[in-house]
């Protein structure tokens, strides 16, 4: 699949903009703040009516505008696919060939991009949270179902945590609610983990692939999924509801006394490992960068894997933080089939040799200009 057309009205720092994009590779050159990123969060939310930047849409508004549009032509092998975001002061509406879509699951898969940005080199060393959103967006464009049980999961959690922090009166009616939260809760729940351990078993080979070819055989790359049930020997959904249930009864003092959810999937982790060793812990910056990088490239296989197509990459200002070895590993993967955005502040320091077959765009306040 690629992007042939982005269309923007009223969106960050563009008033209008329409754009057309090469099928292989489209380098966005120019000074910090000139608007950039906001055509790389653009194309980041036709894939998933949502920002990686912000939570509050009326950011993406223009400054004295009451609304933002947002549409893309996607052309896919089964045809051509047209989106559209409108943002406004009374919400937002997400739009596939102009038929709204009322659910969040019904529009993401429509189009896959894979971001790789400078805070994603620090995925491995950076919060938990950071890692279940990886696992989360990347999920959810593959098995848009995903996202529904996750989002039902994260509305129980909290009617549960808001029960468990005011238990102290008329707790026979609060224990008859809980055990009604407890069912949803291990309902949905059991749903996310089983599909982030298929996900994971699948994404730990590409990644291993990636990871040998970039260390050249010298560093084995295993991912470990940090649950907060015993996981062991899991082989049904039937096998995680059980063990999801015991934690439950185990630990249900436990979270009476602290006024929260202690099991569950809000609170798993990913651990990663290089030659039997934490490299969160102690890896270096150089491996830690390779593991992000064997992760994001690993990705663009998977999803082609899932979805019989190869997604569009966005590399935002990620290129100059790359050393030469990984830049070529990345770009080797990349050329000849998959659609890339990359923007950057200079081409300096970075190996265009092999993107010969790429359109420039100058962008300066606000404004875009294709170089000849």
């Amino acid at each position: 699949m690629f992007l042939t057309h982005l269309q923007l009205k009223n969106y960050r720092n563009y008033h209008e903009l329409d754009l057309d994009f090469d099928q292989r590779i489209n380098i966005f050159q120019g000074n910090n703040a000139q608007g950039k990123t906001n055509i790389i969060e653009a194309i980041y939310l036709l894939a998933f009516a949502k920002s990686h930047r912000t939570s509050k849409e009326r950011e993406l508004v223009q400054w004295g505008q009451s609304f933002s549009v947002i549409k893309g032509n996607v052309k896919r092998s089964l045809g051509d696919v047209n989106l559209e975001i409108q943002i406004t002061t009374k919400g937002k509406k997400a739009k596939i060939n102009a038929l709204e879509q009322k659910k969040l699951s019904d529009y993401v898969g429509a189009f896959n991009v894979i971001l790789f940005a400078p805070e994603d080199l620090t995925l491995v060393k950076g919060s938990p949270q950071y890692r279940r959103k990886f696992l989360d967006m990347e999920i959810g464009q593959i098995h848009p179902s995903y996202l529904y049980h996750l989002s039902q999961y994260l509305k129980v959690i909290q009617q549960r945590n808001n029960l468990l922090k005011d238990f102290t009166k008329d707790k026979k009616n609060k224990l008859e609610m809980l055990e009604i939260w407890n069912i949803q809760m291990v309902e949905h729940g059991t749903k996310v983990i089983a599909k982030r351990l298929e996900f994971l078993k699948k994404l730990e080979k590409r990644a291993q692939e990636v990871h040998d070819g970039i260390t050249e055989g010298t560093e084995s790359l295993t991912i470990q999924y940090k649950s907060s049930i015993p996981i062991e020997e899991i082989k049904t959904d039937s096998d995680i509801r059980r063990k999801f249930e015991d934690q439950i009864k185990k630990n249900i003092k436990h979270e009476l006394d602290r006024g929260t959810s202690l099991i569950g999937p809000h609170r798993d982790d990913l651990d990663f490992y290089i030659n039997q060793i934490d490299v969160r812990s102690y890896g270096s910056q150089g491996q830690q960068r390779t593991t992000a990088l064997s992760l994001k490239l690993a990705e663009i296989e998977l999803i082609h894997e899932e979805v019989g197509e190869y997604p569009i990459l966005l590399l935002d200002d990620v290129l100059s933080e790359l050393d030469k070895k990984r830049q070529t590993h990345l770009i080797k993967t990349i050329e000849n089939k998959v659609q890339t955005m990359i923007t950057t502040t200079t081409t300096e320091g970075i190996d265009f040799k092999r993107l010969d077959q790429s359109s420039m765009f100058s962008v300066s306040q606000g404004k875009v200009t294709k170089k000849d």
